[in-house]
């Protein structure tokens, strides 16, 4: 049975019935694609193996160990390296379907799901892949993975081998309905190579893993080179038809987006994924383009638009205090902003699921949602509960009084005052706060923003960082304001506790760059997470996002249309693009290898 309709025998008094291996999973409802299903709909199966694809990478790395939060890991090693036990369908909100594990069987009750692998399934030095590698990888990455990795796994009691190729996990809580797929997108790392304490170091060690890919070429922070595995074990399954098709991954570093992009255009680089609309405007017009070389294509996507935010640190004064960060928000003039830095290209994010089924922004919180959020009566504000907020958007001449004054009102509530040409606080100490820029773009930004914050009396200073420096400074939330992404899925589930819950708030590591520590907040995800179908997902989730856009944590920025990518014609695609937007897994090159 699939893992929707196992699911639903959890509920209380339903009838006990056998589980019995799958070939996927899905969250809600059913998966997409039945057994012995040929390709994914989105890929081209008779896609044209062969050739290389270069892209571009901003910033640095210094290990080849994507699962430890030491160092920072090349792009590329997830996807292309390591593989997990199951693969998603990017078509569908969130179904998994075998890879390493050829079927999964979830115990009725869902007190534990046993993963049966593939007997083909080898590491790219010819070693099958055994039970005892799965259960060395989830207690490694359990014990000293990534925070939200070892958040994850600490949730199983125990991992058992089962037979010659099975792997059952036995669930602490059974409620939690997320938790087996987390566990069959979990990587597989061969025990051979990584024991002895060796998948906990951030290393350049040469990676071993089962994926299509073999890391060919290291250069420490500039390059790295993926060469396909002319021996690899999984080419021929369903998921992998018409995915992976070059022969040669190459992923250059620059240390600017500007770099990466006259790289581009001088066909260096072949796919560009571009951010700043000003260049996408003005700057597609170099000759190659002129003669249909170089192509401007928008790729759309059925998900949430990614949550583009300055980051308000709530560890520290007087960005503890919801009042001086509502004055923060209402300074900043966005509508003149995206008019005059922007083009007018982008769209504002009004939630953390902006254009999304998931979304509160403008909808009043139906019944379902107010008996979830009634035992805590002061989480959301009003009108965000009825649907009638708006985020500020600012005077056309980017000084909007009526919210200047607001801002000033606020503050003052706050304890802070205009005296000798700056806000100071009660004590006399000047209201000045800094920002972090990892990028000249995201300081252009900042600059903007700071000569708003000035006419009032309060002090942005904008401090350049670089790509390290940034995260360092991240893991350890040594900042006041920072620019930060999350990316949310149509599913969400157990990563919200590691992007705003309670317990990630002073763990080092985590994506609660915030600090938020609100109870409704951990509820709300708590019920996505027993969500029994989508309907109660889509309730859950909407509650979630009223809390969070009350407790005016960040400050919304803005997204684009679609994804603007830049690419060379040489580079093909299929025709239909799934629901998560454009895989560049599907892809391939006209060129002759």
């Amino acid at each position: 049975m699939a893992l929707a309709v196992a699911m639903g025998l959890m509920v209380p008094g339903a009838g006990s019935v056998e589980a019995e291996p799958v070939h996927a999973l899905a969250m809600h409802g059913k998966p997409r694609y039945p057994a012995g299903f040929s390709h994914f709909d989105y890929v081209n199966p008779q896609a044209p193996k062969g050739g290389t694809i270069t892209l571009s990478a901003i910033g640095t790395f210094d290990s080849l160990n994507p699962y430890v939060i030491r160092g920072r890991a090349a792009t590329g090693l997830h996807d292309y390296v390591f593989e997990s036990l199951l693969t998603r369908s990017r078509d569908e909100p969130f179904s998994l379907y075998g890879l390493l594990a050829e079927t999964v069987d979830l115990a009725d009750d869902g007190s534990s799901v046993t993963f049966t692998l593939n007997p083909k399934a080898r590491f790219a030095d010819g070693v099958q892949v055994t039970p005892e590698d799965v259960i060395f990888s989830w207690r490694s990455q359990r014990d000293e993975g990534r925070p939200n990795l070892r958040l994850y796994y600490s949730k199983v009691e125990k991992a058992e081998k089962v037979g010659d190729h099975g792997v059952r996990f036995v669930l602490a809580d059974r409620t939690d309905r997320e938790l087996p797929m987390i566990l069959g997108l979990m990587p597989v790392l061969p025990r051979h190579r990584y024991d002895q304490g060796r998948a906990s170091r951030a290393s350049l060690e040469r990676p071993l893993g089962s994926g299509p890919y073999q890391v060919a070429d290291v250069s420490p922070g500039a390059s790295i080179t993926y060469q396909r595995n002319p021996d690899y074990w999984g080419r021929d399954l369903p998921v992998n038809r018409g995915r992976f098709n070059f022969d040669t991954i190459r992923v250059l570093y620059f240390r600017s987006e500007g770099s990466a992009f006259e790289a581009f255009k001088k066909g260096i680089v072949d796919v560009f994924l571009e951010t700043d609309p000003a260049r996408w405007v003005k700057a597609y017009d170099f000759p190659a383009r002129k003669r249909g070389e170089a192509v401007q294509d928008v790729f759309r996507s059925g998900l949430p638009a990614p949550m583009q935010a300055f980051v308000f640190n709530t560890r520290r004064r007087p960005l503890d205090d919801i009042r001086v960060r509502e004055a923060l928000i209402l300074l900043f003039e966005a509508d003149w902003i995206n008019r005059n830095l922007f083009f007018g290209q982008f769209r504002r994010n009004d939630s953390y699921f902006t254009g999304s089924e998931l979304s509160s922004a403008g909808r009043p919180a139906a019944p379902e949602e107010r008996l979830l959020l009634a035992p805590y009566p002061d989480a959301v504000r009003p009108d965000i509960m009825d649907g009638s907020y708006r985020l500020p958007a600012g005077a056309s001449d980017g000084r909007d009084r009526e919210n200047r004054r607001r801002a000033l009102s606020l503050l003052a509530e706050a304890g802070f005052e205009v005296r000798d040409g700056a806000l100071r606080d009660r004590a006399g100490r000047p209201l000045s706060l800094e920002f972090l820029a990892p990028t000249r773009e995201m300081e252009r930004l900042a600059l903007a923003y700071a000569r708003s914050l000035a006419a009032i009396g309060i002090r942005l200073s904008i401090r350049q960082v670089d790509s390290s420096q940034f995260q360092a400074r991240l893991n350890d939330y040594d900042f006041d304001l920072i620019p930060y992404t999350w990316h949310n899925s149509l599913s969400p589930g157990n990563e919200q506790f590691f992007y705003w819950g309670s317990e990630a708030a002073d763990r080092p590591g985590t994506r609660n760059y915030m600090g938020a520590r609100q109870p409704a907040i951990d509820a709300m995800i708590r019920h996505m997470l027993a969500a029994e179908n989508r309907d109660e997902l889509i309730v859950a989730t909407r509650a979630l996002d009223r809390v969070l856009m009350s407790g005016m944590y960040v400050l919304p920025l803005f997204h684009p249309p679609g994804a603007w990518i830049g690419r060379w014609s040489r580079m093909g695609y299929p025709e239909t693009t799934p629901l998560f937007g454009f895989q560049l897994d599907t892809w391939w090159t006209a060129e002759k290898p």
